[in-house]
């Protein structure tokens, strides 16, 4: 059985919310809370939660400020955000924060309990057509000189990897990756320790933020047709 916070200060997106986890996961106690003050109180008093469900648009928390928080005060509770905000960065921020998941809130309903069920088993979810969305180009890249470029770290991964890192950046599983690529999981594992290795990352959200950085859509796309 699961144990979930909602915090959330729309009560019409609470009871959707509701209803669409009741529908998805048998016997799970699901919580609400309309604020951050109200959420911390719950969490103090509530054990056994397995996650939060945080919205960045609470009256008393601007925007991931409410994440970093919760992260401060209860670093043993993993937190997922759900927005309607769907800016690219936001979400690399967020993940950045220590967020194990980002979902928009325009999410299908199936999209949606799937997302719930990869987090809920430890992975890392990230909406695949947010992050496949090239960042906007920044001054500082457009006047950059070739030699300075983030994208040098990403010459250092082989074709593959660029591939393996691209399904990760979409909040792909290591199962979901040996699907889409045809190869077998434990070789998807081999690449992603050679990319933590090559890219100096201290974890999987770690190389998935620096692909962000580095703009690896765009990298991908300048790539020589195989």
């Amino acid at each position: 059985m699961y144990s979930l916070l909602v915090a959330d200060d729309h009560p019409l997106f609470r009871d959707a919310l509701q209803a669409v986890i009741v529908s998805g996961f048998t016997d799970t106690q699901l919580f609400e809370a309309d604020s951050l003050a109200a959420a911390m109180a719950r969490i103090d008093t509530q054990e056994g939660l397995d996650l939060l469900l945080l919205d960045l648009s609470l009256p008393d928390a601007d925007g991931l400020e409410g994440l970093k928080t919760l992260r401060e005060t209860f670093p043993w509770l993993p937190v997922a955000i759900v927005s309607a905000h769907q800016e690219r960065q936001l979400v690399l921020d967020a993940i950045t924060l220590g967020a194990v998941g980002y979902i928009p809130k325009s999410t299908p309903r199936a999209q949606l309990l799937a997302a719930l069920q990869q987090i809920l088993q430890g992975q890392l979810y990230l909406p695949a057509d947010i992050m496949r969305r090239p960042p906007p180009p920044s001054r500082a890249a457009s006047v950059a000189s070739p030699s300075t470029t983030p994208t040098s770290r990403l010459t250092r991964l082989t074709e593959k990897q660029l591939d393996v890192l691209s399904c990760m950046s979409q909040g792909m599983s290591n199962k979901q990756i040996a699907r889409e690529l045809n190869i077998a999981e434990t070789t998807v594992k081999t690449h992603v320790s050679a990319i933590l290795r090559k890219l100096g990352a201290s974890s999987r959200v770690h190389a998935i933020v620096m692909a962000g950085e580095e703009d690896l859509s765009g990298y991908l796309a300048k790539r020589p047709a195989r």
